[in-house]
């Protein structure tokens, strides 16, 4: 840290032979070290701190220029070591500026009075003319957002979480815009109100006005050429480039935003990917995705999902090749003329689409197909269970996770077979199975609500949800096993209903747990409540073991688990994983023989699914 100094009149000289002007000198403080002549054109007003300036800076590669201060009006700003400020339009104003920076070519940066730096602002999510719903602050993550929204109408918990947040802002704000160490700002218009911390680069952008830029030196962020970006949070590893417009919105870690995307009012977490369409009100939770310019995220809740045009099934039919996004389309019209509907489970979360998925008996039929032909809605459940496209999506989200290991604030849990999931998969089975008894077998179809249920598709649907149940309850046991807590379960938290927080899956009893905390203050800040978030997710595998439990005694009759049980169940494991694994390929044939995958594709397809053997111990 340094020790500022008055200015020697030796360099008050210096300075003004180098048409350098102050408003009074005399606010003008220097470090011990300083050195004048790297200073030129510059006005001085109000109050000023300027550190040394005896290095080199790099403005582009292998291109290295003096750090100093050239052609630039500063008022009441304090300039750390080995800054190059050059060429600035208008003025920078009421600024605290880091070590090492460049900032050349812009026209104005300054914080104004009652800046909030894009904190603090209420949006409303889900419903585009609702009250506010969601406050953005930097330490906002997927769980605490979904939490916001789905007690949205609990009055008691709501102020308390406000006042939690506005404490938590008024604890962190700065006083006026900061610029941290290593920041690269150039050809860019408008900085106003903006904390923008270590590490960003910031290149061509229009105007950033009242946000805060969460960068660092494992997770930078870079804003590039034309973006305009208003009331908003931008967190660590992100990218929002190519003209861009936000206002009132939060960019989770490690999210891109491209290519003349626009949003408002709108929530990206962990990972998400949006390009050339539009997002309002969206609730867009990790790996949400969105490439097309005729796509529009509005009032929906979405995770782990790859938004269409509405116009091309590209992504269904190639769901081998590299370019495979995710399973999840939205009203994909196929090539027979049949709109397919997929609320299937991928990862952990459900994504339900329209009037027809928020019908509550669907949710009872997971990863389940509708088709529309005429006026007539086909549903086939379980189908999504054996398809390419959802043992690709195991494979690859966990490797997708682009977030540095210090910027991690939303959990994600990416197992595809919870107690959340498994819960829905084993009331679906029931729902199907007394379908069946009360029609009999004999029958070509079945009436289920307003859909109807071919047999054929009713008996391969109780076929794939027993395949997952089994697959499911082997791979607890084995786990239970090998970390040593077999046996009956010493809590019952787990029993019951489980949730999904945006990418954290808990009891519901947590859940609640959480609402009563707030509400008589035993979590009193939000750094708690997240905490409290974290150690929920840290127990995720005991509190699995004590529903599982419950849920293979029921599933074999049993009422406890004996070395015999054990070696059934585990063979039950493996023969479900080998027919699993059976279907798979019979569907990667189908899609190889319609000519959508190429040879060598196809067979090293063919080859990682004969590895699957490997883990069946």
């Amino acid at each position: 840290m340094n020790n500022y100094r008055q200015l020697t009149l030796d360099e008050i000289e210096i300075l003004e032979k180098n048409n350098c002007w102050a408003e009074d000198w005399n606010r003008v403080k220097v470090a011990d070290d300083f050195r004048p002549y790297s200073f030129h054109r510059v006005m001085f007003y109000g109050d000023i701190e300027l550190g040394t300036f005896d290095k080199q800076i790099e403005v582009t590669d292998g291109f290295l220029k003096h750090a100093g201060i050239n052609d630039a009006t500063l008022r009441n700003v304090k300039v750390g070591n080995n800054c190059l400020i050059e060429k600035i339009g208008n003025f920078i104003n009421n600024y605290t500026i880091g070590d090492n920076c460049y900032i050349s070519n812009i026209c104005t940066m300054e914080t104004t009075e009652g800046a909030t730096f894009g904190e603090g602002h209420l949006v409303s999510v889900l419903n585009e003319m609702g009250d506010g719903n969601v406050i953005l602050f930097r330490d906002l993550n997927s769980q605490l957002a979904a939490f916001m929204v789905k007690h949205f109408n609990d009055k008691q918990l709501k102020d308390a979480i406000h006042r939690m947040v506005s404490e938590e802002i008024r604890l962190s704000n700065p006083d006026r815009g900061t610029i941290g160490n290593n920041v690269k700002i150039v050809n860019t218009k408008e900085i106003t109100n903006t904390v923008i911390h270590d590490d960003c680069e910031i290149s061509g952008a229009a105007r950033l006005s009242d946000c805060t830029i969460m960068s660092s030196g494992d997770a930078s962020v870079y804003i590039g050429t034309g973006v305009i970006c208003e009331n908003s949070i931008i967190c660590n590893g992100c990218s929002i480039t190519n003209s861009v417009k936000m206002q009132d919105c939060f960019v989770g870690e490690a999210c891109q935003i491209t290519n003349g995307f626009t949003a408002e009012a709108s929530l990206f977490f962990a990972n998400s990917y949006m390009a050339n369409g539009e997002a309002c009100a969206a609730f867009c939770g990790p790996f949400s995705s969105s490439h097309h310019k005729s796509s529009l995220l509005i009032g929906g809740e979405f995770s782990f999902y790859n938004a269409g045009s509405s116009t091309n099934f590209s992504n269904h039919a190639y769901k081998m090749g590299p370019m495979h996004y995710g399973t999840l389309e939205r009203g994909t019209k196929t090539a027979s003329g049949a709109y397919i509907l997929m609320p299937a489970t991928i990862g952990a979360f459900s994504v339900c689409f329209g009037k027809l998925m928020h019908h509550p008996d669907t949710r009872c039929l997971p990863f389940a197909y509708l088709m529309a032909y005429g006026e007539t809605m086909y549903l086939v459940p379980g189908r999504n269970i054996t398809t390419v496209g959802l043992y690709r999506d195991i494979k690859k989200w966990p490797k997708r996770d682009k977030r540095a290991a210090s910027s991690r604030k939303s959990i994600i849990n990416f197992d595809w077979l919870t107690p959340f999931t498994v819960g829905e998969i084993v009331e679906g089975k029931k729902i199907l199975e007394q379908l069946q008894a009360a029609s009999g077998k004999d029958v070509s179809s079945y009436n289920f609500h307003e859909y109807v249920i071919n047999a054929s598709s009713l008996r391969k649907g109780i076929k794939y949800y027993d395949i997952a149940l089994r697959i499911y309850m082997g791979a607890v046991l084995k786990r239970a096993i090998k970390g040593g807590w077999l046996g009956t379960p010493t809590s019952t938290i787990g029993e019951g209903q489980w949730n999904d927080l945006s990418g954290l899956l808990l009891p519901a009893s947590e859940e609640e747990r959480i609402i009563e905390d707030i509400k008589n203050g035993t979590l009193e800040t939000i750094q708690d409540v997240n905490c409290r978030f974290r150690e929920i997710n840290d127990h995720f595998r005991e509190y699995q073991w004590t529903w599982s439990y419950k849920m293979i005694l029921d599933y074999y009759g049993l009422e406890e688990i004996t070395e015999e049980d054990l070696r059934r169940i585990r063979q039950d494991y493996i023969t479900a994983r080998r027919a699993w694994i059976a279907e798979i390929q019979k569907d990667a044939k189908k899609e190889f023989e319609m000519g959508d995958v190429e040879q060598d594709v196809y067979e090293n397809f063919l080859e990682q699914l004969e590895h699957e053997v490997d883990y069946e111990d």
